[in-house]
């Protein structure tokens, strides 16, 4: 069996835990390559090419789209599925989420870009004074922004360069991600694996370690395991893998902020288990791309 793991050219920048899961797939027999998504390759020699670590996508996410569709053609299994990813890859996703009865948090959508009425209205529509506006095709916590009212349009003219054209959301700040973190949970065929909390580090809201946050293993709650189950159950197509994102308002109680199906950072090192369970989860989804080959 041999399988590619999509990368990017210069991972060099972000923390890694994938060779964790590289060890238990070849002490497996499993061939693992590490291919950059930009780089030509013969995608059909491998029974499946898995999307890990390609974190600069967002820079080029049509290019990005038509690997995708190429890797499909080959004839190798692509995980997850671009089915998946077209749906994933726009944020508008969580419209979906809402629409199936999960709580996220209230959102103002902008398809043509947000200008500086779009953004003062959120202030109002939202009752707050904190807002956070961000791309709707984003990663890394990239072109996100933490804005208060007292003083938000000083920094307008950045915003708008980033935003004048181009597709956007604005959401209320929800402060409890200051101290008390973000959740996220893992799952591997559809199974629990794992979960985490990310803590940002004084003054920052990002929850990224390479944006200094602090990492801390955690047991998730169940109610915050049967909001991920029925966010799962919201994908178009069946998942190898998946990270569920979670802050705790003070008042609503658990919001879903991200389902993140594409290329998440999985967190291995957080569970000794972890590298073990997404090995059985490859296993069982060569298994079936084989028996889609011989069929």
């Amino acid at each position: 069996m041999k399988i590619a793991c999509l990368s990017m050219d210069d991972p060099s920048a972000f923390v890694i835990d994938d060779p964790l899961a590289h060890a238990e797939l070849r002490r497996r027999g499993i061939a693992v390559d590490i291919v950059p998504w930009r780089r030509p390759s013969d995608w059909s020699i491998y029974d499946l090419v898995i999307i890990r670590t390609p974190w600069d996508y967002q820079d080029a996410p049509q290019t990005f789209v038509d690997t995708l569709r190429a890797i499909e053609r080959s004839g190798a299994t692509l995980c997850n599925p671009l089915s998946v990813v077209q749906w994933n890859l726009t944020k508008t996703y969580l419209r979906d989420l809402a629409a199936a009865g999960l709580p996220i948090v209230p959102t103002r959508w902008f398809e043509h870009g947000a200008g500086l009425s779009d953004i003062e209205q959120a202030f109002s529509d939202f009752g707050a004074e904190q807002v956070v506006v961000k791309p709707l095709v984003s990663a890394n916590a990239d072109h996100t922004y933490w804005l208060q009212a007292s003083d938000w349009q000083a920094k307008y003219p950045a915003i708008d360069a980033i935003f004048r054209d181009r597709p956007c959301m604005t959401q209320p700040f929800v402060e409890t991600v200051l101290n008390e973190g973000e959740w996220s949970l893992f799952y591997f065929d559809h199974a629990y694996s794992h979960a985490i909390r990310k803590l940002p580090k004084p003054g920052d809201f990002r929850v990224q370690e390479e944006h200094g946050a602090e990492i801390l293993a955690a047991d998730a709650p169940d109610g915050l395991r049967s909001l991920a189950v029925a966010a799962l159950d919201c994908a178009p197509a069946h998942l190898l893998y998946a990270r569920v994102d979670f802050l705790m308002d003070a008042q609503a109680g658990p919001l879903l902020i991200e389902l993140e199906l594409i290329e998440p950072s999985l967190y291995f090192r957080m569970h000794a288990d972890a590298p073990r369970a997404f090995a059985d989860a490859v296993e069982q989804a060569a298994v079936a791309s084989n028996r889609g080959r011989v069929g």
